[in-house]
């Protein structure tokens, strides 16, 4: 099978390591023929490319490879593959978020697979299993520790008892964290990871945004009073559904010391589902960096070279999005005195801690707390707030 590989980054070019190093015989009946690289770039490989249409015009180019990143000009050039009858695998969660329904359409139509292992959870096979519980099992929850780099530096405030930007700037020093890290710290990430994941659990297309807020503003004495509360911080991505109805949400949490998600250290993941016979399971490993996404790349090219049965997928559910769904207690952080007039009718109990107050509400909506915390910080633009997990009985 005749590859092209769109990008020439960090994966791109792990999936040429894997595959151009052939340590297992599945990998010798892979060529690649091609490398789209930017316009421009210098061509320091016989099999590099700056011309899309020399890729899709090749008819012995079976398959397309996109790892580019970002909406455009990958939304057009994944379409375009797809019409010339060639499969599709795309490590990129934020065009699949966005136009899931509309590339497996296509493909459907011309009869070819696209797939896209690689867009969540990096070397975990999350989606592989989410496919396969799904053959049995209503699938009622989901969620999970959906990025490396918010993992790394929670893990590292923890150990360390150090300051965010600390710890950021070393997360950027080693690789995991962007120059510009805005999509993984607000958590923009998780949830076109959580889009992607909650479409496919339950059937539906899901691309509606939904109460989204990161880490940005998290400062080491908050880390300090949840450890006094016996408890870690997670940022956590999150979706429920029930009957026609479903909620989501990307927020930090705060687990038990003894829980599960609080042993995840370094930048590691996990992801979680819930269905009806299986109850609950969980899938832990890499979830990011260049041999490990390259590698659930490689799978999906395999499986499509082998002609392994596709993962059968519909979308076809319109669910309701029920912003009660996702709920519970949540404590802010402010010290400015007017951000407590915000919560009153879901004010409990104020604790001071290390001369920082902490505000803990009610039961309260996490819709309805995202919006008081946009109130909150546009009076206090440092504040902080995370909810309480409850263990379900």
């Amino acid at each position: 099978m005749k590859i092209a590989v769109l990008g020439n980054g960090t994966v791109g070019n792990g999936v040429l390591d894997i595959i151009e190093q052939q340590m297992k015989p599945a990998c010798k009946d892979i060529e690649i023929a091609y490398l789209l690289i930017r316009e421009g770039k210098p061509k320091t490989k016989p099999i590099m490319c700056d011309d899309i249409n020399t890729i899709l015009q090749d008819t012995s180019v079976d398959l397309v490879v996109e790892v580019m990143g970002g909406i455009e000009p990958a939304h057009t050039y994944i379409l375009k593959a797809l019409r010339m009858k060639k499969h599709v695998v795309s490590a990129n969660k934020a065009v699949i978020a966005k136009y899931m329904k509309e590339f497996q359409e296509c493909a459907d139509e011309n009869n070819v697979c696209f797939l896209y292992e690689a867009s969540c959870g990096g070397g975990i096979p999350w989606l592989h299993n989410l496919f396969q519980a799904k053959r049995i099992d209503d699938i009622h929850e989901i969620s999970g520790i959906f990025n490396g780099t918010t993992n790394y530096i929670l893990d590292h405030m923890t150990k360390e008892q150090k300051q965010f930007d600390v710890i950021l700037r070393r997360a950027q020093e080693l690789g995991y964290a962007e120059k510009d890290p805005s999509a993984d710290i607000d958590g923009i990430d998780i949830q076109n990871k959580l889009k992607i994941s909650a479409s496919i659990a339950f059937d539906s297309d899901i691309v509606q945004d939904f109460p989204t807020f990161g880490i940005r503003t998290i400062h080491k004495n908050d880390i300090a009073y949840f450890t006094s509360l016996h408890k870690c911080v997670k940022l956590m991505a999150v979706a429920k559904k029930q009957d026609d109805r479903y909620g989501a949400a990307v927020e930090p949490l705060l687990y038990d010391a003894d829980a599960m998600e609080s042993s995840i250290s370094e930048n590691f993941n996990l992801a979680c589902l819930n269905g009806t016979t299986i109850g609950d399971c969980k899938f832990y490993g890499q979830g990011a960096g260049k041999l490990p996404t390259a590698n659930a790349v490689v799978q999906d090219i395999i499986d499509i070279l082998y002609q392994l049965p596709k993962p059968e997928i519909s979308l076809s559910k319109n669910l309701r999005h029920d912003t009660s769904l996702v709920k519970g207690v949540y404590i802010v952080r402010t010290n400015n005195k007017e951000c407590r007039q915000i919560l009153e009718d879901f004010y409990d109990r104020e604790e001071r801690f290390q001369g920082y107050s902490y505000i803990w509400t009610k039961c309260i909506s996490a819709y309805q707390m995202h919006q008081f915390i946009k109130q909150i910080m546009d009076k206090d633009a440092g504040a902080f707030m995370a909810r309480i997990h409850e263990v379900t009985k």
